[in-house]
């Protein structure tokens, strides 16, 4: 049994995404909060899949997550909108804007010409 030879693409702080042959994964990489995104995931997360949609050697795409968390030993898959990123009138990015955008990212994985599975 061989080893997958995963590549990485490029270097984010909350997602991890590599590629190997005509399969890219991406992964939610903040397993001490159970992979709960905030906007830069949400941010990194549209970058990553925008690259795997106009990468025309890539077919399938593998939606994953990091793990475990080194607080308990437990993995997950992504537990939604990190509540310790919301402040009183919702999510707010580095900038200071208010925004989340998820939708768009749901919005790509739906539209996406490619097949899309969740590792979960």
């Amino acid at each position: 049994m061989s080893s997958i030879d995963w590549q990485t693409v490029k270097e984010y702080q909350d997602i991890t995404y590599k590629k190997c042959g005509g399969v890219a994964r991406i992964a939610f990489n903040r397993p001490n909060v159970r992979n709960a995104f905030r906007p830069r995931t949400v941010a990194e997360l549209f970058e990553a899949f925008v690259d795997a949609r106009e990468d025309t050697n890539i077919g399938v795409v593998l939606l994953s997550a990091e793990g475990p968390s080194t607080k308990d030993g437990v993995y997950a898959f992504c537990s939604g909108g990190d509540q310790n990123a919301r402040g009183h009138q919702g999510y707010v990015d580095e900038s200071g804007m208010p925004r989340l955008n998820i939708l768009e990212v749901q919005r790509l994985i739906r539209f996406m010409a490619k097949v899309v599975i969740a590792v979960v």
